[in-house]
């Protein structure tokens, strides 16, 4: 059976996308190693039917981090029989490119956002050079490359006249659970659940501004599950604008947690700013969690979002991200029963043809190669 290692720098606890990578690995009969890393908060990783290798640094952001990240990376890659790697981001490319040129195994490249134009590089340009000089060197050398939509896809091929595969972060088809009462999660129980879910809640996703149209909602509360840069922020505005009894945070879950909240939810946020190309052609994770969780989604008005939601008519949208126009859209989901309910109907064929299971054939015809 060959051998693959999958790398993220990520803690792996809550990246569904690659542990769905995995599991589709496994599938295609690879024995499968996913090497990412543990910080100091990181959750329990729940036993997986693959090898996990996480590593512990001494730096946890900033360029140290990845400086030492790739460095771990590349000498651990190099010290073992493998046969195919996976690359997951621009923050690991570096030390598998090495790597697989000198062990002279394939390599496949897994690009889940436009990287070198997030939020975290657009106003730091000489970082952003470095990431971009990194991209540039190595990407036309690719030969099997993945991206998580068409937008996405389309600048690189622009950029780099390359072919593109295009694997969307899809959940799978949702299993039954048992679900667990409000009570047990410690949710109101006579309130409408407003959700915003994921592991980047951060600078310019509408969070703020979705924490202030609070004061103009009635029985309900907006629930905040994750993690992000702006949750420090979000706290002391809630504190601020004295709104304890309308907002609740949640850390971060594991995966098989996670569900039991989605599905307990009345109306699902994704309200990410049109300020960069990252954000515009985004396609969150949380999205597909709502439709399969058969939540109603309330969305900024971006392409590939706007291509789901209107296509499957499944939610609505706002048109700017004034606080008191979110508190308008979301009034207007909660107390416009004869549209709600057409949103609530039309959510299982949304979830029927969008799952990972279809996805997934992509990826398994591009691993097949290296069987």
């Amino acid at each position: 059976m060959k051998k693959v290692i999958v790398s993220v720098t990520n803690d792996l606890v809550t990246d569904r996308r690659v542990d769905k990578t995995c599991q589709t690995l496994l599938k295609s009969g690879f024995d499968v190693t996913l090497a990412g890393r543990r910080k100091t908060d990181s959750l329990t990783l729940e036993k997986r039917n693959y090898r996990t290798h996480r590593f512990r640094l001494l730096f946890e952001k900033g360029p140290f981090f990845y400086a030492e990240y790739n460095i771990r990376l590349f000498f651990y890659l190099l010290s073992q029989k493998v046969q195919l790697l996976v690359s997951n981001d621009l923050d690991t490319l570096l030390p598998n490119f090495l790597v697989s040129k000198l062990k002279r195994i394939p390599l496949v490249y897994d690009s889940h956002e436009y990287y070198t134009q997030t939020p975290e590089l657009v106003h730091r340009k000489r970082v952003q050079q470095v990431w971009k000089r990194i991209e540039k060197w190595i990407f036309p050398r690719l030969t099997d490359i993945i991206t998580v939509n068409e937008s996405i896809a389309g600048l690189y091929r622009n950029e780099y006249k390359k072919k593109i595969k295009v694997i969307r972060n899809i959940p799978p088809q949702l299993k039954p659970v048992v679900l667990k009462s409000k009570q047990e999660l410690g949710i109101p129980e006579n309130k409408k659940i407003i959700l915003l879910q994921g592991a980047g809640i951060n600078m310019q996703r509408g969070a703020e501004e979705a924490v202030e149209a609070m004061q103009y909602v009635e029985n309900a509360i907006l629930l905040i599950i994750g993690g992000g840069d702006v949750i420090e922020k979000l706290k002391e505005q809630v504190q601020k604008l004295k709104l304890q009894d309308k907002v609740l945070f949640i850390p971060k879950q594991p995966l098989d947690s996670l569900i039991h909240y989605t599905l307990h939810a009345d109306i699902g946020l994704t309200l990410d700013k049109d300020t960069n190309i990252n954000y515009r052609f985004s396609l969150p994770n949380k999205l597909f969690d709502y439709i399969h969780a058969g939540v109603p989604v309330l969305a900024s008005r971006l392409p590939e979002i706007e291509k789901i939601i209107s296509n499957y008519h499944i939610g609505t949208f706002i048109e700017n991200h004034e606080p008191t126009h979110i508190a308008e859209k979301i009034n207007f989901m909660l107390t416009n029963t004869e549209e709600y309910q057409r949103w609530k109907n039309n959510l299982p064929k949304a979830a029927h043809n969008l799952n990972w299971e279809e996805e997934e054939k992509i990826a398994m015809e591009i691993y097949a190669k290296y069987k």
